[in-house]
C-alpha cells in the first residue's frame, strides 16, 4: 500500500501579500545555502550590470567630449583662415547645432543611467537585507546598506556621501549639462552677432541664455529624482 499524500501546504497555496509571507529563515523546503546561493548569483548579476551601465556612462561622456573637442579644433582652423569673418559664422551655425544634439543626447542618457544605477543598488540592499535575515550576528561586518530607503542607499553610495554642491557639481551627467549650457550661450551670443546687436547685448544674450540652460537642465534632473523616488516603495525602510 502506498504512503498517503503529504497533507501539508505548499507554497503555491501561500497567501500572495508580501506582507504576510514568512521571513527567510522561517520558511522549510529549502536550505540556507541554497538560499544563500541564489542570493548570491542575483547579487552578482546586479554587480555585473552596474559595471556595464558605468562603463556606458564613460563611454558616451567621452564620445561627447570628442565630439566637442573636434568642434573646437575645426572652429580654430575655419576661425584663422576667414579671420572670423561671414564664413566662420556660418561653419559655426552648422557645426554648434551638432554639438548640443550631442550633448543633450548624452545628458538624457547618462541620466538614465545614473537612475538605473539607483534601482541596481536598491536592489543589492534589499539582498544584504537578506543575507541579514539569514545570518543576523554578521551585521557588524557590513558597512554598506541594508534598507532600500534613502538612508540605505546613502550608506550604499558611500560612507562620507554628502549630497553638497562640489559633489553635485562633479557628477558626470551635470558636467556635461554645463558643457551643453555654455555652448548654447555661445550659439545665442552667435546668432546676436549675426543679427547686427552690440557688443554688450551680445555678451548679455550668451550669458543670459547659458544661465537658462544650467536652469533647465537642474529642473530636469530635480524633476526625474521626484518622479524616480515617487516611484520607489521601500519594503524593508530603518
Amino acid at each position: 500500500m502506498s504512503d498517503p499524500l503529504p497533507t501539508t501546504t505548499s507554497a503555491s497555496t501561500s497567501p500572495t501579500n508580501s506582507a504576510t509571507l514568512p521571513t527567510l529563515s522561517d520558511r522549510s523546503g529549502v536550505t540556507d545555502a541554497v538560499r544563500t546561493q541564489i542570493l548570491a548569483t542575483e547579487h552578482w548579476s546586479l554587480l555585473a550590470t552596474r559595471s556595464m551601465t558605468w562603463n556606458e556612462i564613460f563611454s558616451r561622456a567621452s564620445m561627447f567630449i570628442t565630439v566637442l573637442s573636434a568642434a573646437v579644433v575645426a572652429l580654430a582652423l575655419v576661425a584663422q583662415a576667414t579671420a572670423f569673418g561671414s564664413g566662420f559664422r556660418l561653419f559655426a551655425l552648422l557645426v554648434l547645432p551638432v554639438v548640443l544634439l550631442v550633448g543633450l543626447a548624452t545628458f538624457l542618457r547618462l541620466a538614465d543611467a545614473n537612475t538605473d544605477d539607483f534601482g541596481l543598488v536598491l536592489g543589492m540592499n534589499r539582498l544584504r537585507h537578506a543575507y541579514l535575515e539569514l545570518a543576523p550576528e554578521l551585521e557588524p561586518y557590513f558597512v554598506t546598506g541594508r534598507h532600500d530607503d534613502m538612508a540605505g542607499l546613502t550608506q550604499s553610495y558611500g560612507l562620507g556621501y554628502h549630497p553638497g554642491l562640489g559633489r553635485v557639481l562633479a557628477a558626470t551627467p551635470n558636467l556635461v549639462a554645463i558643457i551643453d549650457a555654455v555652448v548654447f550661450g555661445v550659439f545665442a551670443a552667435l546668432i546676436a552677432q549675426i543679427l547686427g546687436a552690440p557688443d554688450a547685448a551680445v555678451v548679455a544674450t550668451g550669458a543670459v541664455a547659458a544661465l537658462a540652460g544650467v536652469i533647465g537642465f537642474a529642473v530636469l534632473v530635480l524633476r526625474a529624482r521626484t518622479r524616480v523616488w515617487r516611484g520607489v516603495h521601500p519594503r524593508f525602510p530603518h
